[in-house]
């Protein structure tokens, strides 16, 4: 097997095996990659690049609004925060404004840390 199908099977396992917890930090994980890319993108004037991973930053945060469940109480507030991330991914998008994927990716790091947090709280001892 050549070495990029073999990181591909690796890849798709990987998210084939992962628990519910462990896909929603790839989610944070993959947001921030894209938004990273879309930054590298408007810095090299690359306005394509800029605004597919743009694109793939807003559709994992599309995601995560159709996730949320309203019988826990901080639905709303996520909810809040997600609908506000969309609105400046897409301002970001139409004025290709660097400053604004910042913001975006200050929140995005913020949410995902905290995620792994609660993911290593949840961990039984000795894991």
């Amino acid at each position: 097997m050549p070495l990029p199908d073999a990181y591909a099977a690796y890849n798709r396992n990987k998210v084939l095996t992962a628990s519910p917890a462990e896909l929603t930090l790839m989610l944070y994980e993959g947001a921030i990659k894209f938004c990273n890319i879309a930054i590298v993108g408007i810095e090299n004037k690359d306005i394509e690049k800029a605004h597919t991973n743009i694109i793939k930053t807003e559709k994992i945060i599309e995601e995560f609004l159709r996730s949320l469940d309203e019988k826990y109480p901080v639905y709303k507030e996520f909810e809040n925060v997600y609908v506000y991330l969309m609105r400046r991914l897409r301002e970001a998008n139409a004025y290709k404004d660097k400053e604004i994927l910042e913001e975006v990716l200050t929140h995005l790091r913020s949410m995902r840390d905290t995620w792994k947090d609660v993911m290593n709280q949840s961990r039984p001892h000795g894991s």
